[in-house]
């Protein structure tokens, strides 16, 4: 049952709470939480199950707080969810057919271009803009696209997310990481239903990290609320290029 001692035990919820306040405000808490569980022992696929389970509870906690705040209607937004759900199941299972180390070489370009669109694009706030696809056209395309990608890799996801909700549905910066949380939630879910079938994840080390990120998560999407903009850019921007930083020196 325990699959670590207590004190590494302690130092992975640490790194939950820290992981829940990032990817509640910008995404991107998995470059804390997988490292840390693969120093624990874990190898390279219970890592990336175990951080599916504890992720999920600061996805669902964003998304419930951005809800209470008025940012977004988890009733409409089932649908989307249900999508990336499955899709990343679909992604998954993809892992074995797909090009996964092409897509590797490519995430870092993918992923500073986000972090310069974000750090460039003038005009970037809180308020909505005119989007460029409907909610329908949106839900069958944009968010299968990346929820697959969530199952296959999954590094990045958040701000493909993001990149999405501000670039194409018009969406503010606040609005667009409540939305993005809920889906992110979703796709997490069908991720790990997938690494059930072909991992074995640490559970109870799981569970222990997401009672952590539900803290980091209330925390972070509070000060999200109260700043917007202001405080998700610079984060976004920041934990995305040190992700592609880190991809490219896993290259090497």
């Amino acid at each position: 049952m325990f699959e670590v001692t207590f004190e590494v035990l302690l130092l992975l919820m640490a790194a939950g709470f820290a992981a829940g306040f990032i990817d509640a405000v910008a995404g991107g808490g998995g470059l804390i939480t997988v490292p840390v569980l693969l120093i624990a022992g874990a190898n390279p696929v219970t890592a990336l199950a175990t951080n599916k389970i504890q992720g999920l509870f600061g996805a669902a906690t964003a998304a419930i707080t951005y809800a209470r705040g008025g940012h977004v209607d988890l009733r409409t937004q089932w649908k989307p969810a249900v999508i990336a759900f499955f899709a990343s199941i679909g992604g998954a299972l993809l892992v074995s057919v797909l090009p996964v180390d092409l897509i590797r070489y490519a995430l870092p370009i993918l992923l500073i271009g986000i972090a310069v669109f974000f750090a460039t694009k003038k005009g970037l706030n809180d308020v909505d803009r005119a989007r460029r696809l409907s909610p329908a056209v949106f839900a069958a395309t944009i968010v299968p696209l990346c929820a697959a990608y969530d199952g296959l890799l999954g590094p990045g996801a958040g701000s493909f997310y993001m990149l999405a909700f501000v670039g194409l549905a018009g969406y503010g910066v606040l609005k667009a990481t409540a939305h993005t949380k809920l889906l992110n939630f979703a796709s997490n879910a069908g991720a790990l239903a997938a690494f059930t079938v072909v991992a074995t994840p640490w559970w109870f080390t799981g569970l222990a990290m997401g009672l952590a990120q539900i803290a980091g998560a209330r925390v972070g999407a509070g000060l999200a609320q109260k700043q917007g903009a202001k405080v998700i850019k610079p984060l976004l921007v920041l934990t995305t290029v040190t992700l592609a930083l880190k991809l490219i020196w896993d290259l090497l």
